[in-house]
């Protein structure tokens, strides 16, 4: 599995957008089908059990469609579930130790606000990073402060894994990111709490490909 080309467009769940009669699963499925290149299962308001029930659910079509799962901040869920990684913030587990708990074969995402965090979190075995946020969040009401666009510059500059924007992001403000060694866009409601979330997922998709900029051949 190629990690950076897994990033590109990158769903985080938020069951707060579910319609009358819809299931978490019927949404990612859309969303996959839509173009989403990797999927975060991030439930905050669902207990351990629950969100490894949610996970086992969705896994074998993510299996089937090679889309990596990733949970959100708990390791034994990451386990329990089978999933291929976790994404820890800088109040969460430390990398260094989900990397202990974890072994090689797992994905380990780590956010970050700035080059030294980024620095700091690749030094420690991070996979990837998700920084942000990029511009307001109607998600993350503890959003921190946004991060300038020099920033993410100076980050994707100071470290080489790939590095995906999270924060706001959606059909208005993206291009805006474009140019800044990026390999990726997290994305919650820009496609979630949309009527169609193939249809969005889809218009996302196009402008992430536009928007991230390509390793030199």
């Amino acid at each position: 599995m190629n990690i950076e080309e897994s990033l590109l467009l990158y769903a985080v769940t938020d069951r707060r957008w579910l319609r009358e009669g819809q299931s978490l699963s019927d949404v990612i499925k859309q969303a996959v089908e839509g173009g989403a290149t990797v999927i975060q299962l991030r439930e905050k308001e669902l207990d351990r059990e629950q969100v490894i029930k949610e996970a086992l659910d969705i896994k074998s079509y993510l299996n089937a469609k090679n889309i990596p799962l990733i949970i959100d901040n708990d390791i034994e869920v990451t386990k329990a579930a089978g999933a291929d990684g976790v994404h820890v913030g800088q109040d969460d587990c430390p990398v260094s130790e989900a990397r202990k708990l974890l072994g090689k074969d797992f994905i380990i995402g780590a956010t970050a606000h700035n080059a030294a965090e980024a620095v700091k979190a690749e030094e420690d075995g991070a996979d990837y990073l998700g920084v942000g946020a990029a511009f307001g969040s109607s998600t993350k009401v503890d959003a921190k402060a946004i991060v300038s666009l020099d920033e993410y510059k100076k980050i994707t500059e100071a470290v080489s894994i790939p590095v995906v924007a999270i924060g706001g992001i959606d059909e208005t403000n993206i291009m805006r990111l474009k140019g800044l060694g990026l390999s990726g866009f997290a994305v919650v409601s820009a496609i979630f709490a949309r009527d169609d979330v193939r249809a969005a997922t889809e218009q996302m998709k196009k402008l992430a490909m536009h928007a991230v900029t390509l390793p030199l051949l």
